[in-house]
């Protein structure tokens, strides 16, 4: 019979009590015993709900602290050596150091983990980074799975994406050449789990499914012959999209297994059936990982019974990838409409799901009502009325391409703009929010409970938006904004003031460390009744003589950080939603604002991972951009910002947004991205982050100022601007108002010093 097992369960808990016990430790509110006390009590919820679903296996290995690569690093002992820390006796407040950095130390490098919205912390290796051991928390997680006495299958990142997802600082330097250090310690974990008698462990290579060539496909066959001597079966994992192209590499390659995205890549099942010998385990990845729609059960199982027959037990029935991405049950959802509620399926649900599939291929009698009831929960969606709107239909048929450009070119924009704005060389702003502090969050959960009216919860924002704008003119920033307070989280916050948007109450995924969204769900056509921010925005204006930005989260960051409708292209629905924020960015500007961002911190997230499916992606991604911000006259200046991704490879459709101005992240690469910005010659205004807003470290005015004369030297003081890296929401005010302080003091000094010196150019000449 087909085997059963997931890739990673979510984390967080239910009720977020990792999250909550995260924070508590780290503002010194309990110890590391309370923090270790509740992780393993997550730990051993999940695994029996994985028992419950009757999975073959429980996976161990997918819980930690902050993030699964900086648990790798961990346990590998590749600690950078700058942070001085002993491997073998990290201790997890030195473990958080290096994700959030100290007073002493900025923290490690954090990207998104390939094409999802989860960000993870990158290793930093280099020449004398060596591989011999660190924290055996690991091993402590097997031996607590198997006292609960489970089947456990360990799950770890492989040698070759670990290293394929690190950096190193020093010129020149071939990671690769760690490979041979890293393959001995890799040895040796597989060498301790054999010795606690574990049967298969699961090796994730989603570096596979990239556009990998010569020396990094080659160290496959390197890698696994030596893994593969290893008396532990090894499954091969890999995800997000297609890796048939690398199956005759793999088949030839001595592991036992090889678990394939069949949700991303449906088409690969026939060329690994017949690449994979029938001896080897093939891990059918069937049931989304990453969505939240329930499966087409009958049609998974009609696909699967030609391969069941062949293989046996040797066909295994696993989600595309981690559960990670979505939320962990719907039974805590009590408000969703009944309807919508019985189309969906979180994890939980997934694992159901997943014994389903394996009960039909064995048992079709046994599994038939499970089948109808999906079957019929299929055709109920097909056939809702909610999901049609005939208006947002006929304003996408009226989309022309003048739609998508401005009325004059940046150059000719620019010029019009600075002698609007009247804005000083060097401007400051901040990147939308600012800190959430308890009394917003009790006001606005009150407001939400019914407790709070709602002309009382609008003063209530009203008087902390002042409060805000207060702050910012005390500080002396250029350019301010209204600081978001109404707003808890940048995506849900329109998403509930649109038609076709449903939200739930605990719906929560994990961003990174203790951060965690819940991704609203497009399940219809998106149509905006009403204006979202104007009557805030303008409230806002009302109290100050200074330039207010008004904040808008832009189309394919709508997409990208909801679940998205599966029943059209992903294109659609994101011109459905360029064209609702066409509008918003044009009342904001009939209402007086000058200056309006649209944020796309999601653009590059989108990008498919192969470079040949690129050019169709970034066409309509970019073109939804320019239709929401197209609108406006060439005086209003439009901003857009992105973070926490590598865009250099990306660089001509960044450019093709052809927003006025982009704010991006570069302080925790100390301004390196904005190398890529120069060299392509960037043509529009740009704002490098400064300050990295995701750590408590406040920067000095001097590191502050050296990273600004570091921009300089790349792009022309003329267009640049100085921002923090981020929204400023997760932060504490004293810290907050410390390190925009400093950044404005920095801008000050900088701007002074160019001013004297073409002062003192134009004296000479």
């Amino acid at each position: 019979m087909a085997r059963t097992h997931i890739h990673g369960f979510p984390r967080i808990g239910a009720h977020r009590e990792l999250k909550f016990a995260q924070e508590s430790f780290w503002r010194g509110e309990s110890d590391d015993a309370y923090l270790r006390g509740v992780a393993k009590e997550l730990r051993a919820r999940h695994w029996e709900q994985q028992r419950a679903a009757k999975l073959d296996f429980v996976t161990v290995g997918d819980f930690a602290y902050y993030d699964q690569m900086l648990n790798l690093t961990a346990l590998l002992g590749a600690l950078p050596e700058r942070f001085e820390f002993e491997p073998a006796a990290l201790s997890l407040a030195q473990y958080y150091e290096l994700a959030r950095g100290n007073k002493a130390q900025p923290a490690l490098e954090m990207t998104k983990w390939f094409d999802t919205n989860y960000h993870y912390l990158v290793p930093e290796l280099g020449p004398e980074t060596t591989f011999n051991g660190g924290v055996e928390w690991f091993f402590d997680e097997v031996d607590e799975a198997l006292a609960l006495n489970h089947t456990v299958k360990p799950v770890l990142i492989g040698p070759i994406t670990y290293l394929w997802l690190s950096k190193s600082h020093v010129a020149g330097f071939d990671r690769l050449s760690l490979l041979p250090r890293l393959v001995i310690r890799y040895m040796r974990i597989l060498e301790t789990l054999q010795q606690r008698g574990i049967e298969w462990v699961q090796l994730d290579e989603p570096a596979l499914c990239l556009d990998l060539e010569g020396e990094w496909l080659e160290a496959f066959a390197a890698v696994y012959e030596v893994l593969g001597a290893s008396d532990v079966k090894i499954l091969l994992a890999t995800y997000f999209d297609t890796a048939a192209d690398h199956a005759p590499l793999v088949a030839k390659l001595p592991v036992h297994g090889v678990h394939i995205d069949l949700v991303r890549a449906p088409q690969q099942l026939d060329v690994w059936h017949r690449a994979l010998p029938v001896d080897r385990v093939l891990s059918a990845g069937v049931i989304d990982g990453r969505n939240i729609w329930r499966a087409d059960l009958g049609k998974i199982v009609g696909s699967l019974q030609q391969f069941h027959a062949e293989r046996g037990d040797r066909l295994w029935i696993a989600p595309s990838c981690s559960l990670l991405h979505v939320p962990i049950s719907l039974a805590a959802e009590k408000r969703l409409d009944a309807d919508l509620k019985s189309w969906l399926a979180f994890a939980t649900e997934k694992l159901d799901e997943i014994g389903t599939i394996a009960l039909a291929l064995r048992d079709p009698a046994a599994a038939a009502p499970a089948l109808a009831a999906a079957a019929n929960a299929l055709d109920a969606r097909r056939s809702s009325r909610a999901v049609q709107n005939v208006l947002v239909q006929r304003k996408v048929a009226a989309v022309t391409d003048a739609m998508a450009s401005r009325k004059s070119p940046f150059k000719d924009r620019s010029r019009v703009q600075r002698h609007s704005l009247k804005l000083p060389l060097l401007p400051t702003t901040t990147i939308g929010s600012f800190p959430q502090t308890p009394a917003i969050r009790q006001a606005r959960a009150a407001y939400k409970r019914g407790e709070l009216r709602a002309l009382d919860y609008l003063e209530r924002m009203r008087a902390e938006t002042a409060s805000v704008l207060r702050k910012q003119e005390e500080l002396g920033l250029d350019v301010l904004v209204h600081g978001e307070v109404e707003r808890n989280d940048l995506v849900e916050f329109f998403a509930e003031k649109l038609w076709g948007y449903a939200l739930t109450e605990n719906g929560w995924v994990q961003n990174y460390g203790a951060q965690c969204v819940k991704p609203p769900i497009i399940y219809g056509d998106i149509y905006r009744p009403e204006p979202m921010i104007v009557d805030a925005a303008c409230y806002a204006q009302s109290l100050t003589d200074r330039l207010i930005k008004g904040v808008l989260t832009g189309p394919v960051t709508m997409l990208e950080w909801s679940f998205v409708r599966d029943d059209q292209p992903r294109s659609t629905t994101a011109l459905q939603l360029a064209l609702v924020m066409r509008d918003e960015v044009n009342d904001l500007e009939k209402a007086g604002i000058r200056i309006i961002q649209i944020d796309e911190p999601a653009f590059r997230e989108g990008l498919p991972l192969r470079k040949s499916d690129w050019a169709v992606y970034l066409d309509w991604a970019a073109r939804a951009f320019r239709i929401s911000s197209s609108g406006v006259s060439d005086a209003t200046q439009i901003h857009t910002h992105m973070c926490y991704s590598e865009f250099n490879d990306i660089l001509p459709s960044i450019a093709a947004l052809d927003a006025d101005v982009i704010t991006i992240e570069t302080s925790r690469s100390s301004m390196e991205l904005l190398d890529g910005f120069g060299a392509f010659s960037y043509p529009n205004g740009i704002g490098p982050g400064v300050y990295d807003t995701h750590s408590p470290r406040v920067p000095s005015v001097e590191t502050m100022q050296r990273l600004l004369e570091r921009a300089c030297e790349v792009i022309p003081a003329e267009r640049l601007w100085v921002n923090p890296d981020c929204g400023l929401k997760t932060r504490a005010w004293p810290e907050t108002e410390a390190a925009l302080s400093n950044m404005i003091l920095a801008a000050k000094a900088l701007r002074q010093k160019i001013e004297a010196e073409r002062s003192s150019a134009v004296e000479l000449v």
